[in-house]
């Protein structure tokens, strides 16, 4: 009875929380990355480095060139770690994937492997 219930509940509710923990690990990736805050600061200045420019117009363009490779380092920071959330994300859902496809078969391949050992 028990193992008839297992198999009841491993092609039933199991797989569906299977395909479910896909969302949840995308979703995990995401706010481990704070996703949505690199995109809305995507082109803000790295770690709020800005220069002041001063009266002369050399202050005012070294302050401007300042900011603007300030801007470069944060862009590419950021950039860099969407890519990798990116490519995170996808090893992800691509696993859930190939783990939802195989749920199916790991009861029948259990069943087989036993009877292989004795064989």
């Amino acid at each position: 009875m028990l193992v008839l219930q297992m198999f009841v509940w491993w092609y039933g509710p199991g797989w569906k929380a299977a395909a479910k923990s896909i969302g949840r690990g995308v979703g995990g990736i995401s706010r481990l990355f704070s996703i949505p805050i690199l995109v809305r600061t995507l082109f803000a200045p790295w770690k709020r480095i800005i220069s002041y420019p001063g009266a002369s117009l050399d202050a005012k363009l070294r302050a401007y060139g300042d900011n603007i490779v300030s801007r470069a380092v944060g862009f590419t920071v950021r950039f860099l770690v969407l890519l990798t959330a990116l490519l995170t994300s996808t090893m992800v859902a691509t696993g859930g994937v190939i783990g939802c496809i195989v749920w199916p078969l790991v009861p029948p391949a259990a069943v087989v492997l036993i009877i292989r050992s004795f064989v």
